[in-house]
Protein backbone atom coordinates (compact mmCIF):
# COMPACT_ATOMS: atom_id res chain seq x y z
CA UNK A 1 0.00 0.00 0.00
CA UNK A 2 1.13 3.55 -0.84
CA UNK A 3 1.72 6.19 1.79
CA UNK A 4 0.99 9.48 1.31
CA UNK A 5 1.71 12.84 3.36
CA UNK A 6 -1.01 15.44 2.34
CA UNK A 7 0.64 19.19 4.06
CA UNK A 8 -1.93 21.87 3.67
CA UNK A 9 -2.04 24.76 6.44
CA UNK A 10 -5.65 25.10 4.82
CA UNK A 11 -7.79 22.67 6.65
CA UNK A 12 -10.66 22.27 4.45
CA UNK A 13 -8.23 21.77 1.33
CA UNK A 14 -6.29 19.14 3.73
CA UNK A 15 -9.07 17.01 4.63
CA UNK A 16 -10.58 17.16 0.91
CA UNK A 17 -7.35 15.93 -0.75
CA UNK A 18 -7.06 13.39 2.15
CA UNK A 19 -10.62 11.85 1.52
CA UNK A 20 -9.98 11.63 -2.36
CA UNK A 21 -6.56 9.72 -2.06
CA UNK A 22 -8.03 7.53 0.61
CA UNK A 23 -10.31 6.64 -1.94
CA UNK A 24 -8.18 5.28 -4.66
CA UNK A 25 -6.93 2.57 -1.96
CA UNK A 26 -3.85 4.28 -0.26
CA UNK A 27 -2.91 5.21 3.09
CA UNK A 28 -3.35 8.70 3.94
CA UNK A 29 -1.71 10.91 7.25
CA UNK A 30 -1.91 14.70 7.13
CA UNK A 31 0.35 17.78 7.99
CA UNK A 32 -0.87 21.33 9.20
CA UNK A 33 2.44 23.20 8.84
CA UNK A 34 5.82 22.56 7.40
CA UNK A 35 7.01 22.24 10.51
CA UNK A 36 5.03 19.01 10.93
CA UNK A 37 5.14 17.49 7.93
CA UNK A 38 9.17 17.65 8.41
CA UNK A 39 8.94 16.03 11.44
CA UNK A 40 6.26 13.33 10.58
CA UNK A 41 8.40 12.38 7.74
CA UNK A 42 11.70 12.07 9.29
CA UNK A 43 10.46 9.91 12.07
CA UNK A 44 8.29 7.66 9.22
CA UNK A 45 9.00 8.29 5.93
CA UNK A 46 5.96 8.33 2.98
CA UNK A 47 6.16 6.79 -0.61
CA UNK A 48 4.28 10.09 -1.74
CA UNK A 49 4.22 13.92 0.09
CA UNK A 50 2.02 16.23 -0.90
CA UNK A 51 1.96 19.73 -0.28
CA UNK A 52 1.08 23.09 -0.51
CA UNK A 53 3.91 25.83 -1.47
CA UNK A 54 2.92 28.63 0.26
CA UNK A 55 2.37 28.20 4.11
CA UNK A 56 3.94 29.61 7.42
CA UNK A 57 7.54 29.32 8.55
CA UNK A 58 8.09 26.69 6.58
CA UNK A 59 7.30 26.33 2.94
CA UNK A 60 6.63 23.33 0.79
CA UNK A 61 10.08 24.10 -0.86
CA UNK A 62 11.22 23.61 2.86
CA UNK A 63 9.18 20.42 2.84
CA UNK A 64 11.17 19.15 -0.54
CA UNK A 65 14.49 19.96 0.43
CA UNK A 66 14.36 18.46 3.63
CA UNK A 67 12.17 15.07 2.12
CA UNK A 68 15.15 14.98 -0.79
CA UNK A 69 17.49 15.01 1.81
CA UNK A 70 15.98 12.13 3.67
CA UNK A 71 15.00 9.65 0.79
CA UNK A 72 16.18 11.24 -2.14
CA UNK A 73 13.90 9.26 -4.39
CA UNK A 74 10.78 10.18 -2.73
CA UNK A 75 7.84 11.70 -4.89
CA UNK A 76 7.18 15.55 -3.98
CA UNK A 77 3.89 17.18 -6.02
CA UNK A 78 3.18 20.42 -4.86
CA UNK A 79 -0.13 22.27 -4.72
CA UNK A 80 -0.10 26.35 -5.55
CA UNK A 81 -2.66 28.75 -6.48
CA UNK A 82 -0.02 31.01 -7.74
CA UNK A 83 0.72 28.27 -11.63
CA UNK A 84 3.96 29.31 -13.16
CA UNK A 85 5.55 31.10 -10.12
CA UNK A 86 9.09 31.26 -9.14
CA UNK A 87 8.48 29.29 -6.17
CA UNK A 88 6.67 26.09 -8.63
CA UNK A 89 9.64 26.45 -10.56
CA UNK A 90 12.50 26.33 -8.27
CA UNK A 91 10.79 23.40 -6.67
CA UNK A 92 10.29 21.15 -9.91
CA UNK A 93 14.30 21.63 -10.51
CA UNK A 94 14.78 20.82 -7.19
CA UNK A 95 13.61 18.02 -7.46
CA UNK A 96 9.60 17.88 -7.49
CA UNK A 97 7.87 15.39 -9.61
CA UNK A 98 4.78 17.56 -10.65
CA UNK A 99 2.79 20.71 -9.62
CA UNK A 100 -1.16 21.10 -10.08
CA UNK A 101 -2.72 24.43 -9.43
CA UNK A 102 -5.86 24.76 -6.89
CA UNK A 103 -8.11 24.45 -8.09
CA UNK A 104 -7.47 21.49 -9.97
CA UNK A 105 -9.46 17.86 -11.02
CA UNK A 106 -8.60 14.99 -8.55
CA UNK A 107 -7.97 12.91 -11.83
CA UNK A 108 -5.22 15.01 -12.55
CA UNK A 109 -3.87 14.04 -9.15
CA UNK A 110 -4.52 10.78 -9.40
CA UNK A 111 -2.79 10.62 -12.85
CA UNK A 112 0.32 12.66 -11.22
CA UNK A 113 0.76 10.17 -8.60
CA UNK A 114 0.68 6.66 -10.45
CA UNK A 115 2.92 8.21 -12.47
CA UNK A 116 5.55 9.34 -10.79
CA UNK A 117 5.23 6.17 -8.64
CA UNK A 118 5.74 4.20 -12.32
CA UNK A 119 9.00 6.49 -12.79
CA UNK A 120 10.58 5.84 -9.24
CA UNK A 121 9.95 2.05 -10.45
CA UNK A 122 11.76 2.70 -13.31
CA UNK A 123 14.58 5.16 -11.90
CA UNK A 124 15.63 2.02 -8.97
CA UNK A 125 16.18 -0.08 -12.04
CA UNK A 126 19.06 2.17 -13.05
CA UNK A 127 22.37 1.38 -11.44
CA UNK A 128 23.44 4.84 -9.41
CA UNK A 129 26.49 5.71 -11.62
CA UNK A 130 23.58 6.03 -14.58
CA UNK A 131 21.26 8.30 -12.14
CA UNK A 132 24.17 10.41 -12.02
CA UNK A 133 23.86 10.45 -15.93
CA UNK A 134 20.36 11.20 -15.62
CA UNK A 135 20.68 13.74 -13.30
CA UNK A 136 23.89 15.77 -15.36
CA UNK A 137 21.74 15.41 -18.91
CA UNK A 138 18.67 17.41 -17.20
CA UNK A 139 20.90 20.09 -15.64
CA UNK A 140 21.96 20.45 -19.10
CA UNK A 141 18.77 22.39 -19.88
CA UNK A 142 18.62 25.67 -18.70
CA UNK A 143 15.67 27.72 -18.05
CA UNK A 144 13.06 27.99 -15.18
CA UNK A 145 10.03 29.70 -17.06
CA UNK A 146 6.74 27.99 -17.37
CA UNK A 147 7.82 26.88 -21.18
CA UNK A 148 10.70 24.86 -19.57
CA UNK A 149 8.97 23.78 -16.80
CA UNK A 150 6.78 21.95 -19.13
CA UNK A 151 9.56 20.61 -21.36
CA UNK A 152 11.25 19.28 -17.47
CA UNK A 153 7.77 17.62 -17.25
CA UNK A 154 7.71 16.28 -20.64
CA UNK A 155 10.75 14.45 -20.83
CA UNK A 156 10.18 12.82 -17.42
CA UNK A 157 7.12 11.14 -18.71
CA UNK A 158 8.24 10.73 -22.26
CA UNK A 159 11.34 8.39 -20.45
CA UNK A 160 8.63 6.20 -18.82
CA UNK A 161 8.06 4.83 -22.22
CA UNK A 162 9.51 3.41 -25.05
CA UNK A 163 7.38 4.93 -27.41
CA UNK A 164 9.11 7.50 -30.39
CA UNK A 165 8.78 10.88 -29.74
CA UNK A 166 9.04 13.83 -31.92
CA UNK A 167 10.73 16.81 -31.13
CA UNK A 168 9.55 19.81 -33.35
CA UNK A 169 10.69 23.58 -32.76
CA UNK A 170 13.39 25.90 -34.52
CA UNK A 171 17.30 25.81 -35.17
CA UNK A 172 19.48 26.58 -32.33
CA UNK A 173 16.64 25.72 -29.15
CA UNK A 174 18.43 22.69 -27.59
CA UNK A 175 16.34 19.54 -29.35
CA UNK A 176 19.41 17.37 -29.12
CA UNK A 177 19.71 18.49 -25.58
CA UNK A 178 16.63 17.25 -24.81
CA UNK A 179 17.13 13.89 -26.86
CA UNK A 180 19.79 12.91 -24.61
CA UNK A 181 17.77 13.95 -21.61
CA UNK A 182 15.07 11.77 -22.21
CA UNK A 183 17.46 9.06 -23.31
CA UNK A 184 19.47 9.42 -19.97
CA UNK A 185 16.05 8.95 -17.95
CA UNK A 186 14.85 5.94 -19.56
CA UNK A 187 15.46 2.28 -18.87
CA UNK A 188 18.22 2.93 -21.91
CA UNK A 189 20.45 5.04 -20.38
CA UNK A 190 23.35 3.74 -20.38
CA UNK A 191 22.98 1.78 -23.51
CA UNK A 192 24.30 3.82 -26.61
CA UNK A 193 22.82 7.12 -27.90
CA UNK A 194 23.63 7.93 -31.38
CA UNK A 195 23.03 10.74 -33.54
CA UNK A 196 22.29 11.54 -37.21
CA UNK A 197 22.06 14.83 -38.93
CA UNK A 198 19.76 13.96 -41.56
CA UNK A 199 20.44 18.05 -43.12
CA UNK A 200 24.35 17.60 -42.67
CA UNK A 201 24.89 14.40 -45.42
CA UNK A 202 24.42 14.05 -48.87
CA UNK A 203 21.23 11.99 -49.87
CA UNK A 204 23.33 9.33 -51.48
CA UNK A 205 25.05 9.18 -48.10
CA UNK A 206 22.16 9.12 -45.70
CA UNK A 207 21.31 5.57 -46.37
CA UNK A 208 24.00 4.30 -45.81
CA UNK A 209 25.35 6.25 -42.71
CA UNK A 210 22.13 4.68 -41.24
CA UNK A 211 22.01 1.33 -42.35
CA UNK A 212 25.43 0.73 -42.85
CA UNK A 213 26.46 -0.93 -46.56
CA UNK A 214 28.37 -3.86 -47.98
CA UNK A 215 31.91 -3.19 -49.45
CA UNK A 216 31.34 -2.90 -53.20
CA UNK A 217 28.07 -1.21 -53.37
CA UNK A 218 29.38 2.15 -54.15
CA UNK A 219 32.14 3.97 -54.91
CA UNK A 220 34.62 4.59 -52.04
CA UNK A 221 32.81 1.50 -50.14
CA UNK A 222 36.07 -0.18 -49.53
CA UNK A 223 34.90 -3.00 -46.48
CA UNK A 224 31.83 -3.91 -44.57
CA UNK A 225 29.85 -0.78 -42.65
CA UNK A 226 27.16 -1.20 -39.89
CA UNK A 227 25.36 1.77 -39.73
CA UNK A 228 23.54 3.97 -37.15
CA UNK A 229 21.02 1.73 -36.20
CA UNK A 230 23.35 -1.45 -35.26
CA UNK A 231 25.13 1.55 -33.55
CA UNK A 232 22.23 2.81 -31.55
CA UNK A 233 21.02 -1.43 -30.48
CA UNK A 234 19.45 -1.65 -27.29
CA UNK A 235 19.85 1.91 -27.21
CA UNK A 236 18.39 5.47 -28.57
CA UNK A 237 18.83 6.99 -32.14
CA UNK A 238 18.36 10.52 -32.52
CA UNK A 239 17.39 11.33 -36.43
CA UNK A 240 17.69 15.01 -36.44
CA UNK A 241 16.15 17.13 -39.08
CA UNK A 242 14.01 14.21 -40.14
CA UNK A 243 11.99 16.89 -42.50
CA UNK A 244 15.02 17.04 -44.56
CA UNK A 245 15.11 13.07 -45.91
CA UNK A 246 13.30 12.05 -49.16
CA UNK A 247 10.26 9.86 -49.45
CA UNK A 248 11.97 7.05 -50.73
CA UNK A 249 14.81 7.08 -47.50
CA UNK A 250 11.30 7.95 -45.11
CA UNK A 251 9.77 4.68 -47.11
CA UNK A 252 13.05 2.54 -45.48
CA UNK A 253 12.83 4.28 -42.38
CA UNK A 254 9.44 3.45 -41.64
CA UNK A 255 10.10 -0.49 -42.43
CA UNK A 256 13.28 -0.22 -40.32
CA UNK A 257 10.98 1.63 -37.61
CA UNK A 258 8.02 -0.52 -37.96
CA UNK A 259 10.03 -4.14 -38.46
CA UNK A 260 12.73 -3.66 -36.07
CA UNK A 261 14.97 -4.59 -39.14
CA UNK A 262 17.64 -3.35 -41.22
CA UNK A 263 18.86 -3.88 -44.96
CA UNK A 264 22.25 -2.87 -45.22
CA UNK A 265 23.01 -0.72 -48.86
CA UNK A 266 24.20 -3.72 -51.18
CA UNK A 267 23.12 -6.79 -49.27
CA UNK A 268 20.13 -9.15 -49.92
CA UNK A 269 19.87 -9.34 -45.73
CA UNK A 270 18.36 -7.84 -43.06
CA UNK A 271 19.80 -7.28 -39.37
CA UNK A 272 17.42 -7.07 -36.17
CA UNK A 273 17.86 -4.02 -34.11
CA UNK A 274 16.04 -2.81 -30.93
CA UNK A 275 16.20 1.20 -31.21
CA UNK A 276 14.35 3.88 -29.43
CA UNK A 277 13.50 6.80 -31.83
CA UNK A 278 13.61 10.06 -31.31
CA UNK A 279 13.41 12.58 -34.30
CA UNK A 280 13.51 16.18 -34.48
CA UNK A 281 12.77 18.69 -37.12
CA UNK A 282 12.63 22.67 -37.40
CA UNK A 283 10.11 22.57 -40.31
CA UNK A 284 5.93 22.06 -39.97
CA UNK A 285 5.79 18.46 -40.64
CA UNK A 286 2.12 18.33 -40.69
CA UNK A 287 1.94 20.89 -43.15
CA UNK A 288 4.90 18.35 -44.72
CA UNK A 289 2.80 15.55 -45.28
CA UNK A 290 -0.46 17.84 -46.95
CA UNK A 291 1.95 18.77 -49.78
CA UNK A 292 2.73 15.58 -49.72
CA UNK A 293 6.77 15.70 -48.63
CA UNK A 294 6.40 13.75 -46.04
CA UNK A 295 5.12 10.73 -45.51
CA UNK A 296 1.90 10.63 -43.40
CA UNK A 297 2.63 6.85 -42.24
CA UNK A 298 5.90 8.14 -41.08
CA UNK A 299 4.88 11.04 -39.36
CA UNK A 300 2.56 9.39 -37.21
CA UNK A 301 4.72 6.59 -36.24
CA UNK A 302 7.34 9.24 -35.24
CA UNK A 303 4.93 11.38 -33.06
CA UNK A 304 3.25 9.04 -30.57
CA UNK A 305 4.82 11.75 -28.39
CA UNK A 306 5.54 15.17 -29.46
CA UNK A 307 7.35 17.81 -27.46
CA UNK A 308 7.20 21.37 -28.92
CA UNK A 309 10.74 23.58 -28.09
CA UNK A 310 9.69 27.37 -27.23
CA UNK A 311 11.80 29.75 -29.36
CA UNK A 312 14.40 31.84 -26.60
CA UNK A 313 11.94 34.83 -27.33
CA UNK A 314 9.55 33.16 -25.98
CA UNK A 315 10.53 32.17 -22.62
CA UNK A 316 13.35 35.42 -22.54
CA UNK A 317 12.88 35.20 -18.65
CA UNK A 318 15.75 32.39 -19.03
CA UNK A 319 18.15 34.72 -20.57
CA UNK A 320 19.53 35.94 -17.48
CA UNK A 321 20.43 31.91 -16.45
CA UNK A 322 21.51 31.34 -19.88
CA UNK A 323 23.98 34.13 -20.12
CA UNK A 324 25.12 33.01 -16.78
CA UNK A 325 25.89 29.82 -17.98
CA UNK A 326 27.84 30.56 -20.98
CA UNK A 327 29.59 33.20 -19.49
CA UNK A 328 31.09 30.87 -16.94
CA UNK A 329 31.87 28.13 -19.43
CA UNK A 330 33.78 30.56 -21.84
CA UNK A 331 35.25 31.80 -19.19
CA UNK A 332 36.36 28.69 -17.60
CA UNK A 333 37.64 27.23 -20.78
CA UNK A 334 40.04 30.73 -22.44
CA UNK A 335 41.03 31.13 -18.48
CA UNK A 336 38.67 34.68 -17.54
CA UNK A 337 36.59 35.37 -15.12
CA UNK A 338 33.70 38.18 -16.57
CA UNK A 339 30.52 39.59 -15.59
CA UNK A 340 27.81 41.11 -16.86
CA UNK A 341 26.95 44.56 -16.58
CA UNK A 342 23.20 45.11 -16.55
CA UNK A 343 22.80 47.13 -19.29
CA UNK A 344 24.05 45.00 -21.54
CA UNK A 345 21.89 41.95 -20.21
CA UNK A 346 19.13 44.26 -21.04
CA UNK A 347 20.26 44.62 -24.37
CA UNK A 348 20.62 40.47 -24.90
CA UNK A 349 16.84 40.29 -23.11
CA UNK A 350 15.68 42.84 -25.41
CA UNK A 351 16.96 41.18 -29.01
CA UNK A 352 14.80 38.36 -30.78
CA UNK A 353 17.48 36.05 -30.80
CA UNK A 354 16.55 34.15 -34.83
CA UNK A 355 19.05 32.05 -33.85
CA UNK A 356 17.81 31.09 -30.24
CA UNK A 357 20.29 29.63 -27.71
CA UNK A 358 23.17 28.65 -30.79
CA UNK A 359 23.13 31.98 -31.14
CA UNK A 360 22.95 33.50 -27.52
CA UNK A 361 25.93 31.18 -26.68
CA UNK A 362 28.16 32.19 -29.83
CA UNK A 363 27.31 35.80 -29.06
CA UNK A 364 28.59 35.22 -25.79
CA UNK A 365 31.53 33.48 -26.18
CA UNK A 366 32.69 36.08 -28.95
CA UNK A 367 32.12 38.60 -26.41
CA UNK A 368 33.91 37.02 -23.78
CA UNK A 369 36.75 36.23 -26.24
CA UNK A 370 37.76 39.54 -27.41
CA UNK A 371 37.04 41.99 -23.99
CA UNK A 372 40.05 42.69 -22.07
CA UNK A 373 37.87 44.02 -19.26
CA UNK A 374 36.61 42.18 -16.23
CA UNK A 375 32.86 43.23 -17.24
CA UNK A 376 31.28 42.59 -20.61
CA UNK A 377 28.98 45.97 -21.57
CA UNK A 378 27.14 46.51 -24.38
CA UNK A 379 29.30 47.80 -26.76
CA UNK A 380 31.16 44.24 -26.24
CA UNK A 381 28.46 42.93 -28.17
CA UNK A 382 28.42 45.15 -31.26
CA UNK A 383 30.86 42.49 -33.45
CA UNK A 384 30.21 39.13 -31.70
CA UNK A 385 26.26 40.03 -32.57
CA UNK A 386 26.88 41.45 -36.23
CA UNK A 387 25.50 38.80 -38.42
CA UNK A 388 23.38 38.73 -41.38
CA UNK A 389 19.94 38.66 -39.36
CA UNK A 390 20.27 41.12 -36.48
CA UNK A 391 22.53 42.94 -33.55
CA UNK A 392 22.13 43.03 -30.45
CA UNK A 393 23.16 46.58 -30.36
CA UNK A 394 21.51 49.11 -32.50
CA UNK A 395 24.38 51.43 -33.26
CA UNK A 396 26.82 48.97 -35.08
CA UNK A 397 28.78 51.24 -36.40
CA UNK A 398 29.36 52.01 -40.30
CA UNK A 399 27.60 49.49 -43.18
CA UNK A 400 30.34 47.42 -44.81
CA UNK A 401 30.16 44.67 -46.81
CA UNK A 402 29.59 41.05 -45.65
CA UNK A 403 33.47 40.03 -46.39
CA UNK A 404 34.65 43.40 -44.95
CA UNK A 405 32.81 42.33 -41.83
CA UNK A 406 34.25 38.56 -41.56
CA UNK A 407 37.49 39.70 -42.51
CA UNK A 408 37.75 42.18 -39.65
CA UNK A 409 35.65 39.59 -37.16
CA UNK A 410 38.15 37.05 -38.10
CA UNK A 411 41.52 39.49 -37.66
CA UNK A 412 39.85 40.59 -34.06
CA UNK A 413 38.95 36.72 -33.23
CA UNK A 414 42.62 35.84 -34.08
CA UNK A 415 44.26 38.86 -31.88
CA UNK A 416 41.99 37.79 -28.97
CA UNK A 417 43.24 34.11 -28.63
CA UNK A 418 47.14 35.31 -29.69
CA UNK A 419 46.89 33.03 -32.99
CA UNK A 420 45.48 30.25 -31.67
CA UNK A 421 43.77 28.96 -34.84
CA UNK A 422 41.79 26.00 -32.98
CA UNK A 423 40.79 28.62 -30.57
CA UNK A 424 39.69 30.52 -33.22
CA UNK A 425 38.30 28.01 -35.13
CA UNK A 426 35.74 27.12 -32.48
CA UNK A 427 34.83 30.30 -31.55
CA UNK A 428 33.94 31.23 -35.13
CA UNK A 429 32.08 28.07 -35.73
CA UNK A 430 34.52 26.52 -38.32
CA UNK A 431 37.16 24.62 -38.57
CA UNK A 432 41.14 25.12 -39.19
CA UNK A 433 40.99 24.37 -43.26
CA UNK A 434 38.42 26.38 -43.22
CA UNK A 435 39.65 29.29 -41.18
CA UNK A 436 43.15 28.93 -43.11
CA UNK A 437 41.38 28.99 -46.76
CA UNK A 438 39.93 32.35 -45.08
CA UNK A 439 42.78 34.06 -44.10
CA UNK A 440 44.79 33.33 -47.51
CA UNK A 441 41.43 35.35 -49.21
CA UNK A 442 41.68 37.92 -46.93
CA UNK A 443 45.38 38.24 -46.31
CA UNK A 444 45.29 37.47 -42.76
CA UNK A 445 47.84 35.80 -40.95
CA UNK A 446 47.61 32.07 -41.16
CA UNK A 447 50.76 31.43 -39.03
CA UNK A 448 52.63 29.29 -42.21
CA UNK A 449 50.15 26.73 -41.65
CA UNK A 450 49.37 23.93 -45.01
CA UNK A 451 45.85 23.71 -46.20
CA UNK A 452 46.21 20.15 -44.64
CA UNK A 453 46.94 21.12 -41.12
CA UNK A 454 44.24 21.14 -38.41
CA UNK A 455 41.96 18.13 -40.69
Amino acid sequence: MVRVLVVDDDKDNRDIVAENISRWGHSVDTAGSGEEAIAKFTSAPSDVVISDIRMGAASGLDVLKRVRAVTPDAIVILMTGYAGSDTAIDAIKAGAFDYVTKPFKYEEMRRSIEKALELRKLTRQVKPGKQQEAQASLQALIGRSKPMLDIYKMIARAAETPSTVLLQGESGTGKSLIAKAIHSNSPRAGKPFMMVNCSAIAETLLESELFGHKRGSFTGANADRDGMFQAANSGTLFLDEIGDTSPALQSKLLRAIEDGEVKAVGSNDTARVDVRIISASNRDLKEMVAKRTMREDLYYRLNVVTIVVPPLRDRKEDIPLLVEHFVKSCGDRLGKRVTVHPEAMEKLQSHSWPGNIRELGHVIESAVALTGKPILVADDLRVAASDKRASVVEDAGPLVTLEEREKEYIRQVLVATKGNRQAAAQILGIDRKTLYRKCLKYGLDAGGETEDAGS
